[in-house]
């Protein structure tokens, strides 16, 4: 399977892609939670929440539609997109996919039965997030009869129930590769491509290249870039070594 990894902003890679030349693109982009205004825990304790400068965007809307409208030209018209997030950027997300033309498919939570507990009295304990799915034409692909086997050979509903996991690396975003596996499997098929426009520590790849799909990732943070290349070599030594 080809692989393509790039460190650099998205946008300047994905201006050079050919248009609709993509089957399923994955994107966990920033949140925009870190911040004077927002907490999380930490060793037990309240504590600022900050994931990185890449996490701290002025403008979300603008910036949304920017990496998107980019997304939607390189995308086929049979593959889907696929946007993670929390009420933090989900409603500009969703407006901004609106704003393109997009079908929107569903709105999938993912449910989250071991999240951190929250030290505050006054909310609930956040234990979701939110994935848009989305196509730019009614003629996608989504692999139905594999969704009802994954799920007892019922029908998937659109409340997922997957623990998150620990982290492989130490990206404060890094997404469980279960949660990558049941979007790989159901939104493409073998030999098609793959792509993550904010790669972090790179789960999207090594899930990719286990299902035997092409991708390509994209990351603008040096460090992170660097922990997602090893992990996806890994992967891809590791897979020729079990063929050989």
């Amino acid at each position: 399977m080809n692989i393509q990894l790039f460190n650099d902003d998205c946008i300047n890679v994905l201006k050079d892609l050919p248009e609709k030349s993509i089957d399923l693109i994955f994107a966990d982009p920033p949140y925009n939670l870190s911040g004077e205004n927002y907490l999380t825990t930490q060793n037990g304790k309240i504590a600022k929440l900050y994931k990185g400068d890449w996490d701290i965007i002025q403008d979300i809307d603008a910036f949304n539609f920017k990496w998107i409208s980019e997304c939607i030209r390189v995308l086929s018209d049979t593959g889907t997109i696929w946007v993670s997030g929390t009420l933090h950027n989900h409603p500009s997300v969703g407006v901004t996919l609106k704003k393109l033309g997009l079908w929107i498919i569903n709105d999938i939570i993912w449910f989250k039965p071991n999240a951190t507990p929250l030290l505050a009295n006054n909310r609930l304990a956040p234990a979701t997030e939110l994935i848009w799915l989305a196509s730019k034409t009614k003629k996608y692909y989504f692999n139905y009869e594999l969704a009802k086997q994954l799920n007892g050979g019922k029908q998937m509903k659109n409340l997922w129930i997957i623990n998150a996991e620990k982290h492989k690396t130490i990206h404060k975003t890094e997404k469980p590769e279960s949660l990558l596996q049941r979007i790989i499997l159901l939104g493409s098929q073998e030999g098609k491509t793959v792509l993550d426009p904010f790669l972090g520590s790179g789960t999207t790849g090594v899930v990719a290249k286990r299902l035997h799909r092409n991708f390509i990732g994209i990351e603008i943070d040096k460090k992170y870039f660097e922990i997602a290349s090893k992990r996806i070599i890994d992967e891809v030594v590791a897979q020729e070594l079990k063929f050989t």
